[in-house]
């Protein structure tokens, strides 16, 4: 009943956005003739939009995204606009495939939602925004190049108050790069603040640690005096300066940027057409809360000074500016090679441009302590072989030095005083691998004095499983738990986006129940959906190793195919 009532409200809602479409029709701009097989005008009269405002009781920029969608359903979008009228998609995802498609020519846009539509009602929102976006790229790929470099002149920050009395703040449309290096640089701080003893779950530390960098301040709780010694004989904990035991460098990102208003009262939104900030989803494709309570190699091996020593503000730089630690970047291996133009896929943000993925993988390659790996897919982009990356032996023939890098930490990519970008080769090695994988191949990435790097590809189970992974325990080996989050790069869960190394390896079978600890009875799945599988209510059934179907207490089934990657 629920789910008929949800296609009726699609339906309903089409039925809307076609008698708009016809609204249109009747009020085209003048000299706008009909024309198409929609048989639309290019646009419509100047105050269409206020007879729609005044009829619905809606804002002007409301009527206008009304007016909007139905337009491009008609002209840009046919495929879409028989699936809302069906009620296969409701209107929030009709609208994430037209905004997505928005700076493309009707041809672009319909080959792109074609490449989407076939499961496009069985993927959450975020899943739908990633595919869509992973299309445009695929599809049109110098205008998405375009339409992201044109955005970053309408980059922002955003003030507002919340329902709840208290405030927000939110920056749109800043560099990818930076927007990584900043987030990294929150979450280090927010676990310098709870190894300190500050109270609160990572949500809470990591937004207590973003005003603390934007404020220079340092919210560590104050550590009483030992015995016997004088808080006057304690070093200061002043919030400014540094400290030869604190961090020293000044780098980073920054923004001076700030609202326009000065008269002190809260804007009751943000400010023009944005997005409503409460559909906003951090972390895409991943969805993963970021501020979830668990250990990743998000640690980067800094820390800050003890909080019993002289207390120094974050924003002193103990990360210097631009990628530390791991960030997943994935580029197509013709794309990096310059063979083809594919999209990447970026960790936390979702698909990316080539030329931007080219550009992100060349400022990882200048980094000696970037990981490498590389992961074969099939022709549905699932991965079926995975490789982590090793230096190979170096040769005895004297190498090229490096020039010195500039002064002062990393360049933005391709900014000033960036080296020569990187030209990387891919071959095939004298060693052929293990039995029924995918051979062992040398990367290299022709920057001076950094090795070639040897790259074993071992089979991942999707149809098939051999076993040659299984832990003899209960607990995954760590190449085990690796291939099954390269497998299912988040939850397992039908509707869960959670990224996979947030998760834990769970066994479809229980390991007490006689169940292998292998590719072929687990994958990643997250508390939640944890608990969820063991509720005798639910089951949860690996129907093939790649492959895990859920049924739920009314007998529905939902199922879950691996993880798509760029192809």
């Amino acid at each position: 009943m629920i789910c008929a009532l949800d296609r009726t409200e699609a339906a309903a809602s089409a039925l809307k956005h076609a008698a708009v479409a016809e609204l249109i029709r009747r009020r085209p701009e003048p000299g706008c003739p009909l024309e198409g097989p929609a048989q639309m005008p290019a646009t419509y009269d100047e105050f269409t939009e206020d007879e729609l405002r005044d009829a619905l009781a809606e804002t002007r920029d409301g009527a206008a995204r009304i007016l909007g969608l139905a337009h491009d359903l008609e002209v840009k979008l046919p495929g879409t606009k028989a699936a809302f009228r069906a009620g296969v998609l409701r209107q929030a995802k009709v609208a994430i495939i037209a905004g997505a498609v928005a700076n493309l020519d009707p041809a672009e846009a319909r080959a792109a939602e074609a490449l989407v539509l076939d499961r496009a009602g069985r993927l959450t929102p975020g899943g739908l925004r990633a595919a869509i976006a992973r299309a445009v790229l695929e599809v049109a790929p110098d205008k998405a190049r375009k339409r992201r470099e044109d955005a970053q002149q309408d980059a922002r920050v955003q003030l507002w108050r919340e329902d709840s009395g208290n405030a927000a703040l939110m920056g749109r449309e800043l560099p990818p790069a930076e927007v990584l290096a900043a987030d990294q640089r929150i979450t280090w701080w927010a676990r310098q603040l709870k190894q300190a003893g500050l109270e609160g779950d990572m949500d809470v530390l990591r937004a207590r640690a973003y005003l603390d960098l934007l404020l220079g301040k340092d919210s560590r709780p104050a550590v009483a005096p030992a015995a016997g010694q004088d808080s006057e004989d304690r070093e200061p904990t002043s919030s400014t300066g540094a400290t030869d035991d604190g961090p020293h460098d000044d780098s980073g990102p920054h923004d001076d940027s700030g609202p326009d208003d000065d008269s002190g009262a809260w804007p009751s939104e943000p400010g023009g057409d944005a997005d409503d900030p409460g559909d906003y989803e951090p972390g895409e494709p991943g969805d993963g809360e970021p501020g979830s309570d668990v250990d990743d190699p998000g640690d980067h091996g800094f820390q800050a000074p003890h909080p019993a020593g002289p207390h120094v503000p974050p924003t002193a730089g103990v990360l210097p500016a631009g990628f530390a630690g791991h960030i997943n970047l994935t580029t197509p291996l013709a794309a990096l090679l310059g063979l083809a133009e594919r999209p990447g896929e970026l960790s936390g943000l979702g698909p990316v441009d080539p030329a931007l993925a080219r550009d992100l993988t060349g400022a990882a390659a200048r980094n000696s302590k970037t990981t490498w790996c590389l992961t074969v897919t099939d022709e549905h982009g699932h991965a079926i072989g995975h490789g982590c990356a090793r230096p190979a032996p170096r040769s005895r023939e004297p190498t090229q030095r490096a020039k010195p890098g500039p002064p002062g930490g990393h360049d933005p990519p391709g900014g000033p005083g960036s080296d020569p970008p990187p030209r990387f080769t891919f071959t095939g090695s004298s060693d052929h691998g293990p039995p029924g994988g995918y051979g062992s191949w040398r990367l290299s990435t022709g920057i001076p004095d950094q090795p070639d790097l040897i790259i074993t590809v071992d089979p991942i189970a999707q149809e098939i499983c051999d076993h040659r992974f299984e832990a003899r325990g209960h607990d995954p080996g760590v190449k085990l738990r690796h291939l099954a989050q390269i497998r299912h790069a988040t939850c397992v869960a039908p509707s869960c986006r959670r990224p996979a190394q947030q998760c834990d390896f769970e066994h479809n079978i229980p390991y007490e129940a006689g169940g292998r600890s292998c590719l072929c009875n687990g994958g990643p799945t997250c508390r939640h959906d944890h608990r969820l599988k063991q509720h005798p209510r639910w089951e949860v059934a690996q129907i093939t190793p790649g492959t895990f179907r859920r049924t739920a207490p009314s007998g529905r089934q939902y199922t879950t195919e691996p993880t798509r990657y760029p192809i």
